[in-house]
């Protein structure tokens, strides 16, 4: 176990390096100036001084050919230093910091309340096949599904800011115990939900009628019983797999989420630092949204094999 987790661990490193390599391209060769952006936002004449841009642009090193900027990030990189952010002049892990904890509570609500739902409602729908519950609940999962985050949550602000007094709109952060988390928890949650529904029905019809689930029935044991301890174990292997690719979709739909419930989370500070050509903020923001992607596809891994002991049998031959 512990060699396959080193072994996934060290593919990382050469993918994450292409990862940054090609987002810092692609803001140096195609974002803009950072140094003349801050000008030209600021009041007066100022963006004219061609000798003061180019003094502010030799003092954060954005002087210096593209390959030597990304080798000195990376080496500070190594070192724990995330550099300073270009418009602020703060150190990015200090706005990171600020941002992670928002983002990370809201997707972990995000999938317990995913988990919470989902799987109950696909084991009732695959138990009703061809029923008016199975139809209902495989039509809602379906039509919930087909919307997508940036599109329900818009309509969704502009709905509550037309039907309810301005003091009270659910816009801002105050905790994920917070009233105002409800509406971007049920946002981010309908398209895992309806993948997730799905998912269940599927794998809890193809495993009803087995062998073993036929014993266990011969044996009187009760239906409750039969579907949790001998039914849910194979059925959860799909299910786990299907939530690691969820979190690609939730680091996703986040952005737009926290950008239109006002959020302080990293898809909203992912946004502005692009507004803003801000280098050292975006390849940060990028950086743990990769490693975020890994890190789930390495959870739902270690986790096949509690599932489906097979797995852990084929791991062993290779």
């Amino acid at each position: 176990m512990l060699l396959f987790v080193a072994r996934r661990v060290l593919v990382w490193i050469p993918s994450l390096l292409l990862i940054l390599f090609v987002v810092y391209a692609l803001a140096f060769y195609g974002a803009g100036d950072p140094i003349k952006l801050i000008f030209l936002k600021a009041p007066g004449d100022v963006a004219y001084n061609e000798a003061r841009i180019e003094a502010v642009r030799e003092a954060a090193g954005l002087d210096r050919p593209f390959i030597a900027q990304f080798a000195s990030y990376v080496g500070n990189l190594l070192q724990g230093d995330w550099g300073n952010s270009l418009i602020t002049g703060q150190p990015v892990w200090r706005t990171i910091a600020a941002a992670a904890p928002v983002s990370g509570q809201l997707g972990l609500a995000t999938i317990i309340l995913t988990t919470l739902i989902a799987i109950p409602l696909g084991v009732i729908a695959a138990l009703n096949q061809n029923g008016k519950l199975d139809y209902i609940t495989l039509g809602a999962a379906l039509a919930v599904g087909a919307i997508p985050p940036y599109v329900v949550g818009p309509i969704l602000m502009v709905s509550l800011i037309l039907l309810l007094p301005p003091g009270s709109i659910p816009y801002g952060w105050g905790g994920i115990f917070d009233v105002r988390v409800i509406l971007p928890l049920l946002v981010l949650c309908m398209a895992p939900v309806s993948i997730i529904v799905r998912q269940t029905r599927a794998a809890v019809i193809e495993v009803m009628n087995d062998d073993f689930i036929r014993t266990a029935r011969a044996k009187g044991l009760p239906e409750r019983i039969v579907v949790l301890r001998h039914m849910m174990r194979p059925v959860l292997t799909p299910v786990v797999t299907q939530l690691g690719i969820i979190m690609i979709s939730l680091v996703n739909g986040a952005i737009f989420v926290e950008l239109v419930f006002g959020l302080p989370g990293l898809g909203r500070l992912a946004v502005q630092s692009t507004v803003d050509n801000d280098y050292p903020v975006i390849l940060a923001v990028t950086l743990i949204g990769a490693a975020l992607v890994m890190l789930s596809n390495l959870v739902v891994d270690l986790a096949y094999p509690l599932l489906d002991p097979r797995a852990h049998a084929a791991r062993s031959d290779r």
